[in-house]
């Protein structure tokens, strides 16, 4: 029996296009039967932000990180020409007119196809965050873990 193909990315950006450029690649590799891992990290933790805010005890500094970061992927601007948010407007109209799948609709897909979604533990602590303020289904983990899955696969991309 053959083995798996391993694809492995490194979500870093926080930027609405970058984190839709992530989810799609890492759905088409798991529609092509490829073990995925998206690996979370810095900005690119907030695609796994709950969208609700929820009520956890913070010092003054994650709160202030908290308050500054998007909360959920639907909230995350775009990387260029988003004009305070006008452009992501555009863009997720645009995605509707063309049927395609907005971010938080291939995040839900990347759970149903098994896509291993992990949160970089040292950078949750960093900014803040708490396990309660991610949306379920994710790991949380440290690079040695994302560099074990990378060791082992065949496509590796930072994003």
């Amino acid at each position: 029996m053959e083995e798996k193909q391993k694809t492995t990315i490194v979500l870093f950006s926080g930027d609405y296009d970058k984190a839709m450029a992530a989810y799609i690649i890492a759905n088409g590799a798991a529609a092509y039967d490829h073990e995925v891992t998206i690996f979370h990290t810095f900005w690119g933790l907030n695609a796994l932000r709950k969208d609700e805010p929820i009520k956890v005890q913070k010092n003054f500094m994650e709160k202030l990180f908290g308050w500054m970061m998007p909360r959920g992927a639907d909230r995350m601007g775009l990387s260029r020409m988003n004009f305070g948010g006008l452009g992501t407007k555009m863009i997720k109209e645009i995605i509707k007119k063309h049927n395609a799948m907005p971010l938080p609709a291939l995040i839900d897909l990347a759970k149903e196809q098994d896509i291993k979604l992990v949160a970089c533990q040292m950078t949750v602590d960093l900014l803040g965050l708490k396990e309660e303020e991610i949306m379920e289904g994710v790991e949380f983990a440290g690079v040695a873990a994302y560099l074990g899955d990378a060791a082992e696969g065949r496509v590796n991309l930072f994003i």
